[in-house]
Formats: structure tokens, sequence, C-alpha cells
């Protein structure tokens, strides 16, 4: 049985994927801050008991994320997937900057996935399809930008790319494809009301790409669609 490690599993497309990986018959290990309070999360541990785990995780804190190492121990996961990220819509816009919020993104937006994988490249390597994956936007694209703005978010992204680069390269050897995903402009709680799809349709079309990897996709960050976005 395949296996997800996926991180921020408890709303929007995270928990979308969640779900579909297990209707695929997928084994899930799901995590996010507080499982107590993800109703809809708790869902699914119902109806799929034997195949998805809830753990509790922070991935901004270093040391949840080595105690949940202790918890998974060696097992073999197939996808590492970074979902958990934040817009950090308080310092996005010129002239209303603010360290603190930055740093904060910064710090969730690309050091906990940098964290993830050196905390588990060892069960992915064990894995089959040796596939890590972080959750990107076209808005780190710096060929992409024509309208400026969103100063926190497009930076963190576009630092998550050099991460996500870095890493499939250092990581080829192992056999591990590092790669990127952009999710569209989707209708969450993030994304607006405005979106132009759905959180299924997204969902949908990022785990055709990631069931679908391989080592030679490795380094690529991926549009919606499928197609390769420009740096």
């Amino acid at each position: 049985m395949s296996t997800l490690l996926l991180t921020g599993a408890n709303r929007g497309l995270g928990l979308e994927l969640c779900k579909q990986f297990l209707q695929s018959g997928w084994k899930v290990i799901a995590t996010c801050r507080n499982p107590n309070n993800a109703t809809r999360l708790s869902v699914l541990v119902d109806k799929y008991p034997e195949h998805l785990t809830v753990y509790a995780l922070e991935v901004s804190n270093s040391d949840q994320i080595a105690e949940l190492k202790t918890k998974i121990g060696e097992a073999p996961i197939d996808i590492l997937f970074n979902n958990a990220g934040v817009y950090a819509g308080e310092s996005n816009e010129f002239g209303s900057s603010n360290t603190e919020v930055w740093l904060d993104a910064f710090n969730i937006n690309v050091i906990s996935p940098m964290k993830m994988m050196e905390t588990f490249v060892d069960n992915v390597a064990k894995g089959d399809m040796k596939i890590i994956a972080s959750m990107s936007s076209k808005m780190g694209s710096i060929n992409d930008n024509s309208s400026g703005g969103s100063y926190a978010y497009r930076s963190t992204k576009a630092a998550l790319n050099s991460v996500m680069v870095c890493a499939s390269y250092d990581l080829k050897p192992k056999g591990i494809a590092a790669i990127m995903l952009h999710p569209g402009w989707v209708r969450t709680d993030m994304g607006g009301p405005n979106g132009e799809l759905s959180v299924e349709e997204s969902a949908t079309s990022m785990r055709e790409t990631l069931t679908k990897a391989t080592i030679r996709d490795t380094g690529k960050f991926f549009d919606i669609d499928g197609s390769i976005i420009p740096w």
C-alpha cells in the first residue's frame, strides 16, 4: 500500500487531497495544528480508520517535527507533500511590510518544508515512488510577476522554489524527485470566492501530477495543467 505524508491536512486543498488519496486506496499520514478541532478530518478518520492517521504538528516547530519522526519511525513514505503554508496578508503591500509577520511566513513557507525534507528523507528513500513535493504558487515565479505586490507571499514562494531546486540535485543520488506544484486559483480561504477552480478540481489535477511524477521530473515547477512554469 502506498503512503502519503501530508502537512496542513485539516482544510481546503489539504483536506481534499487527503480525501482523494484515501479514496484511491492510499495510506495517509495527515498532520494539522490541532486534530481535536479538525472536525472534517475526524470524519475521514472514522471512515478510513485503518488507512488514515492524524498527528498534531505545527510545521514551524522543529521539536514537533522530530516528535513526528519518532512516531512514524522508519516506515516507508512514497510521497511527502509539504502543503502547509501562509499568505502573510499583513505584510504583502508596499508601505505595510512587517518584519515579524514576514519572518514568520518565511519560517512556515520555506524553512519548515526544508526541515520536513531533512527529517523524512530516509523514509521517502525507502518508498517505491520517492517523491517530495511542496505547494508553491505561480506568484513565486519572477518571470510571471507582472503586477507587483504580495511581497511576503511572492518572496517566500520564490525562496521555497530555490530550496526545492537545490534539493532536486542533492537528493537525486537517492532516487528522490523534488518537485513544486502550483494549485491554480482556487476557491479557498486563501484564494477567495472568485477563484477559477473548485477545491476538488485542483486536488484532482495535483494528485495526478504527484502520482505520475518520476525522477525525470525532479526540479520541475508544475502548473495545475501539468505544464512547466518558468522561474
